[in-house]
């Protein structure tokens, strides 16, 4: 059976005290610091009768191991998100929404948000809300996080926009042609609002003294991805035989030359293709006897990691975990939610546009007792993804307005 460490079980103690007062509570611990654990470890002692655990599809498997080990006294049941319409009509009276940052579209929520909504209120159910990041890109992302809660502390304005009033400065800003009401300057009150209900817990203050060394390696591509890359920048098209690849647009533009220098394109059409193996040989080479977790961006690049590794690449966290083998994983669905503990370093064949990804991917193997991550990024030679990788590492989502500046020098 586990055992909880001391500022686990000191948040469990709280936050067992929060939720008997408020109805429910925001778990806002970094990664690695047992939010699982100590979430289950909360609802245990609040006495819940039926637990609903709603998580990410990739990170399902690990918070069930936890439950075996921990050996609580509740029943619980464990849903990504993508199938809440499959659950099971029962009553929930504890729902825990894993990294619930997701569910902070504005000004309009998400599916995902209605959906927790209508579970939580037909069931009158507590919530314990948990990220690591809260609100990664504007504190106005807290609004939808928790209005599915009653006694949430913006429950008096009903919809966003009122919220928005009070807690967001709006400004105006172009979009083509239009100009629309931009709501993501959140006030920093949000989070003052927020704070009887939060508890709040970092890897410094658990003892992490992990320090994390990233190296950039450059990759030559083919003769053909840097001519095919240079055409489209000049034509803004490429016609063949059968596809074509249209960028008529800054937004475009970025995107195809995203993909075309690391070694995919996705056509017109919508079908798409490997064009070069490069990155992959390449890290291949590289990396020969080191077991390793690959994060790639675009559904080709995964294509190309099978092509060359074939037989010794999974996809599959328990795999991995269990052989030799070395795991790609996109991402995105890659970034939450799992350890990667297992791997002698992290390679990213690609990069992703948000700043989010970037943190939140490069911790995969941070553990209370490693002390040293190593993290390679691999980028073409002359391609876009340095330039990702300067907005990105200071904290900055990539937009258009960089590509424009820097990587088009416009």
């Amino acid at each position: 059976m586990i055992e909880f460490r001391d500022y686990q079980s000191d948040i469990i103690a709280k936050g067992t005290e929060v939720i008997r007062d408020h109805g429910f509570l925001y778990l806002a611990m970094e990664v690695r610091t047992g939010k699982t654990l100590t979430s289950l470890g909360i609802v245990d002692k609040v006495g819940a009768v039926n637990a609903l655990f709603i998580t990410k599809k990739k990170a399902m498997q690990s918070i069930i191991e936890d439950y075996d080990n921990l050996k609580p006294r509740f029943p619980l049941y464990v849903i990504n998100y993508e199938s809440l319409h499959k659950l099971p009509k029962l009553t929930w009276d504890m729902v825990i929404c894993d990294e619930a940052h997701t569910m902070g579209a504005f000004p309009k929520p998400s599916k995902r948000a209605k959906q927790v909504r209508d579970i939580v209120r037909d069931c009158n159910s507590k919530v314990i809300l948990l990220s690591g990041t809260p609100t990664p890109e504007s504190f106005s992302q807290m609004y939808h996080q928790v209005y599915s809660i009653t006694t949430n502390p913006f429950s008096h304005h009903k919809s966003f926009y009122k919220f928005a009033s009070e807690f967001v400065n709006v400004f105006q800003r172009k979009i083509g042609s239009h100009m629309i009401n931009d709501y993501s300057r959140g006030s920093t009150k949000i989070l003052d609002v927020m704070q009887p209900y939060m508890i709040s817990y970092s890897q410094k203050e658990a003892g992490f003294k992990v320090e994390t060394k990233e190296t950039v390696l450059h990759c030559a591509m083919s003769r053909e991805t840097y001519n095919l890359a240079n055409r489209l920048k000049k034509d803004l098209v490429v016609e063949g035989s059968e596809e074509v690849i249209l960028a008529d647009t800054a937004v475009k533009l970025m995107s195809k030359l995203h993909q075309i220098y690391s070694g995919t394109i996705k056509f017109e059409s919508g079908n798409s293709m490997v064009m070069d193996l490069s990155k992959g040989q390449f890290i291949k080479k590289k990396f020969e006897g080191k077991k390793i977790g690959i994060f790639y961006k675009f559904k080709e690049e995964l294509n190309v990691l099978k092509k060359v590794y074939k037989d010794s690449l999974t996809t599959d966290l328990e795999e991995f975990n269990t052989t030799d083998k070395n795991i790609a994983l996109q991402i995105v669905s890659g970034r939450e939610g799992i350890s990667l503990r297992q791997a002698d370093c992290l390679v990213f064949f690609n990069i992703d546009f948000s700043a989010t990804s970037y943190w939140q991917a490069r911790d995969r193997m941070s553990t209370k007792d490693r002390l040293h991550n190593q993290v390679y990024w691999i980028f073409s030679i002359d391609g876009i993804e340095s330039d990702i990788y300067k907005a990105v590492s200071k904290k900055k989502n990539y937009t258009v307005r960089h590509f424009k500046r820097e990587f088009l020098n416009l």
